[in-house]
């Protein structure tokens, strides 16, 4: 890929709010795409070079999560493959507002791009809108905020897919039929809602009537209450056969409880999870098969939507086609989204083929 020789020349806007009062600077690349000072949009020119030198910003739900320091990893790699100043930032915790000071950061500091993992899509949304108006680009990834407060959604799979597949796994898992429960992230987590409620409407379907879900459980992506909750979802409902979290921390945290307690191999669990933190507890049978993708490439295609937005190649309406380094190209669909590619299904024949 062609990379941007010329030296960007910034402009410094004054800016209010929020207490925001850097901009982001505005640039014309060698093919002339003028981006737009006031709101931050360009006219996209695909034959655009990749401006080097950008600012890029990585802001994960949470800094310690295993699951996000995978995809740190890509976002780092990719930074590295187009030049990028790159820093990671973050809460210690997945609240709904703690990454709103962050967020604010990344514009004082003239970030050329953040690459966001949404706690809350209605919390950080007002950080975001401003920090966009005064030209930062905002790419978000695993779960998204509103629409109109960032530039492109980079979705690790579709949406619809990856529910499906759970309860397909997880009605595997039960033989069909017998109640179960679903231990999530946060209440107010957009990926994991979006899943549940796709999830709901498969099990509304005539093919998997023998299965009922008796609770929704909170873990809140902390890896000691996802313990304490799947422990309290086994004494309230004694007749469980399963549990499903679409969450890496959650999956890993009730793989531990279970796989030493009464329970192992009468509960069944499946659900998202990384193959390090899941490897022992499939290969003593505690999980029989998982899913996710691959979270290091969800953090590179981000990062590449991220160069590409402030370069000039693309604006985030659909349609737009841009390639993402070693991975190819890729087109934005519907409401400025773009879908990494489909699940992999974890068992104990393949786990070792994979690290990470």
């Amino acid at each position: 890929m062609k990379r941007n020789r010329g030296v960007a020349v910034l402009a410094l806007a004054l800016c209010s709010a929020l207490a925001l009062t850097a901009c982001g600077g505005t640039t014309k690349d060698s093919a002339g795409a003028q981006q737009n000072q006031q709101g931050g949009s360009a006219t996209a020119d695909p034959n655009a070079k990749l401006r080097t030198g950008l600012k890029v910003t990585y802001l994960p739900k949470q800094i310690n999560n295993p699951y996000f320091t995978v995809v740190r990893n890509g976002v780092q790699q990719a930074s590295g493959e187009i030049q990028a100043d790159f820093k990671a930032t973050g809460p210690s915790d997945a609240s709904a507002s703690s990454q709103v000071t962050y967020i604010n950061t990344a514009a004082q500091q003239r970030q050329d791009a953040l690459v966001l993992a949404a706690n809350d899509q209605n919390a950080v949304a007002p950080a975001l809108k401003a920090a966009r108006a005064q030209g930062m680009k905002v790419v978000t990834l695993d779960s998204d905020v509103a629409a109109d407060a960032r530039d492109v959604f980079v979705n690790q799979v579709d949406s619809s897919e990856i529910a499906v597949k759970q309860v397909e796994l997880l009605s595997q898992a039960v033989g069909g039929s017998g109640e179960f429960a679903i231990l999530s992230a946060t209440a107010n987590a957009t990926n994991q809602n979006t899943w549940i409620g796709v999830m709901k409407q498969e099990l509304a379907k005539p093919r998997y009537s023998g299965l009922k879900l008796v609770e929704i459980a909170y873990g809140n992506d902390d890896d000691q209450v996802s313990f304490q909750k799947t422990q309290a979802l086994l004494q309230a409902h004694p007749n469980l056969k399963g549990i499903v979290s679409p969450t890496t921390v959650g999956l890993a945290a009730a793989g531990r409880y279970l796989s030493s307690s009464e329970y192992k191999g009468k509960v069944a669990l499946t659900g998202l999870g990384t193959p390090n933190q899941m490897r022992a507890y499939v290969k003593d049978d505690t999980v029989k098969a998982f899913a996710l993708w691959e979270p290091a490439k969800l953090g590179y295609l981000a990062t590449f939507a991220a160069a590409a937005l402030v370069s000039g190649q693309i604006t985030g309406a659909e349609g737009q086609g841009f390639t993402a380094g070693t991975l190819g190209k890729y087109t934005i669909g519907k409401s400025g989204e773009v879908v990494l590619g489909p699940p992999t299904v974890f068992t104990k024949d393949n786990v070792d083929k994979f690290d990470f």
